[in-house]
């Protein structure tokens, strides 16, 4: 059954027929790179939003934040965003359309990371594979390939004074008030703080429907941690099987994955960090429990070409889709260079105090500048030169030795003489020092998720004779926990326990559908098509037979079948849902119907 659709293809159709997702703005023709959740996809997105925050905050132990998606010019100064986030652009000289220049040489030849080639050699590697244009067929051979921002730009308030960008991840929101944070974390490492919230690209060429996309989802986790001295408890994942496909095997002519468990790629160093290794193993076991196959799953390290301006290793959760890999999260270890380039361009302190065990004397260098000399001397720059002496004295004794110093502010020189700086070596009983927390960050795209998901749980048979397309879901993460039908709704008694059983579930906190249109076989076709994990029918055997009223469960994928007492009913599918039992568990302990 749909043989000749390609499974991208045909899960697009079943999104927007069903209501999962659907392009936005079709009324007036359509946005690239934008896109809708209809009812199904809304309720999908929500659950996989709450299994990530019950995973990485409330188990971990983490704080949430909900920064807005508005930031001003200078925090993407301070992360690099302004001059190194940037894609590779190539315009048609026919029809003006520009495309990807990456994503063009990697559809049409065996290059898989085009991302690493320079301007110059991506522009020789479009004229050499002889691309056309996309949209009109034109020769791209010979068009210049240039660096394109992705931010999104603004201002904030009326006219153009306060420049300001749409945040194209929500980990700066993180980093910006990590001043304030750290306080609610009382100075204390390791700590770590989450966010799940929109971010945007001004993609090149969006494809491929909701994995690339011009407005997205994130679920971001940064990790806070002492380098020296936080290492990370392994003992919970160590056993867990990971598939690998490091950096060297990429490279190599005949490399393989890596099939071993996140304590052996640690303790040989096939992943180098261990704060990585950890929520590799995390994120493996979470993405078996909401659904993922397995089977079709990597982690991919970073080629050196690949990785971003701000991290020292990085990995890659990717899935399989229609046999390409796609992106569905990353892990990456930052050091301290976003909390350091904050502290620099904001002068605010991104510190965390270290106590020592016992104090510890030590000699300092230091400064007691003599204003009544810098004030006439400098103006109103003396403020600054005597807190650039300062610095400098910490950082860098031995400049004092000679008659004159120079300090830099502003980018304007200024030459104080030794003697009025004051300069000496003291003695100094410390009980800690300030250190500067390095980042590790595990950041999943929420939609590519459910877009994985999506592929992954699609499955096609044939019930009764029938043809059946369903979604075999998690029940944790399904849109709809459960159907509700009255086996015929000319009968009131039916009617009314059905109505009664909608009330009681939905009371409980089930996602409950009620349908009694049609045959009961169309029901459950379109139930399964939506990855509804349950149905229930309410028919004359329960309310007629010996002992209590009764109904019959019918689970999703294989169509069996389990009586249940009504009174039953909403602790059992809530404890399906939440993992404490399974369908399984409910067919051992009630009658399961032999005729399924």
């Amino acid at each position: 059954m749909g043989a000749d659709r390609t499974e991208g293809e045909r899960l697009t159709e079943l999104a927007k027929r069903r209501g999962y997702y659907f392009g936005s703005n079709e009324s007036y023709g359509g946005t690239a790179g934008f896109y809708t959740y209809g009812p199904q996809g809304a309720a999908l997105k929500s659950n996989v939003e709450e299994a990530w925050r019950d995973r990485f905050a409330v188990q971990e132990g983490n704080m949430e934040i909900d920064a807005p998606t508005v930031m001003p010019e200078p925090v993407f100064e301070a992360s690099g965003h302004l001059d190194g986030f940037d894609d590779m652009l190539v315009e048609c000289a026919e029809c003006g359309e520009s495309h990807r220049a990456d994503h063009l040489i990697e559809d049409n030849s065996d290059l898989e990371d085009a991302e690493t080639l320079s301007l110059e050699a991506a522009a020789e590697e479009i004229a050499a594979l002889d691309l056309v244009c996309p949209n009109c067929g034109a020769a791209l051979a010979g068009q210049s390939v240039e660096s394109f921002n992705l931010m999104f730009e603004t201002n904030i308030g009326p006219g153009s004074s306060t420049p300001g960008y749409l945040r194209p991840e929500t980990a700066q929101g993180i980093f910006v008030e990590f001043p304030r944070i750290k306080e609610y974390a009382r100075n204390r490492l390791p700590f770590g703080v989450t966010q799940v919230g929109r971010a945007y690209r001004n993609e090149i060429s969006p494809r491929k429907s909701i994995v690339r996309t011009r407005e997205f989802t994130q679920a971001e986790l940064e990790q806070f941690v002492d380098p020296e001295r936080d290492e990370p408890d392994l003992s919970s994942v160590e056993d867990v099987a990971v598939t690998l496909y490091p950096a060297s095997e990429q490279e190599a002519d005949d490399g393989e994955y890596v099939e071993t468990t996140v304590g052996d790629a640690v303790a040989e160093g096939v992943v180098a960090n261990a704060w990585v290794g950890y929520f590799l193993g995390v994120a493996q076991e979470w993405y078996e429990r909401i659904g993922v196959d397995t089977d079709r799953f990597r982690f991919r390290q970073h080629l050196p070409g690949e990785l971003a301006h701000y991290s020292s290793d990085c990995w890659d959760a990717e899935s399989e889709v229609d046999g390409d890999w796609i992106e569905i999260a990353g892990f990456s270890y930052r050091s301290d260079y976003d909390l350091s380039k904050h502290a620099e361009y904001s002068e605010e302190d991104y510190t965390v105090f270290r106590q020592y065990d016992e104090p510890k004397t030590v000699e300092r260098a230091v400064v007691d500048p003599d204003m009544s000399v810098l004030g006439p001397e400098f103006g109103g720059a003396a403020g600054d030169v005597k807190a650039a002496l300062e610095t400098l004295a910490e950082r860098d004794p031995d400049a004092f030795d000679a008659d004159e110093v120079t300090v830099e502010v502003a980018g304007e020189s200024y030459a104080v003489a030794t003697d009025v700086t004051n300069f000496s070596v003291e003695e100094q009983t410390i009980s800690g020092e300030h250190v500067t927390p390095h980042v590790v960050e595990p950041s999943f795209g929420v939609d590519r998720t459910i877009y994985t998901l999506l592929a992954h749980a699609y499955e096609e048979d044939e019930v009764d004779g029938e043809e059946r397309t369903y979604l075999s879901l998690s029940p944790e993460i399904a849109p709809r926990d459960v159907g509700v039908f009255p086996l015929v709704s000319n009968v009131d008694e039916l009617v009314e326990l059905a109505d009664d059983v909608v009330a009681d579930l939905r009371a409980a906190g089930l996602s409950v559908v009620y349908d009694d249109s049609g045959s009961i076989g169309r029901r459950y076709r379109r139930q399964d098509e939506v990855g509804t994990p349950f149905c229930i029918t309410v028919d004359r055997d329960g309310l007629e037979g010996e002992g209590e009223t009764t109904v019959t469960i019918r689970e999703r994928d294989s169509g069996r079948q389990v009586r249940v007492p009504v009174s039953e009913l909403a602790a059992e599918l809530g404890a399906v849902r939440g993992g404490d039992r399974t369908f399984d568990d409910v067919a051992a302990e009630y009658d399961e119907l032999t005729d399924a």
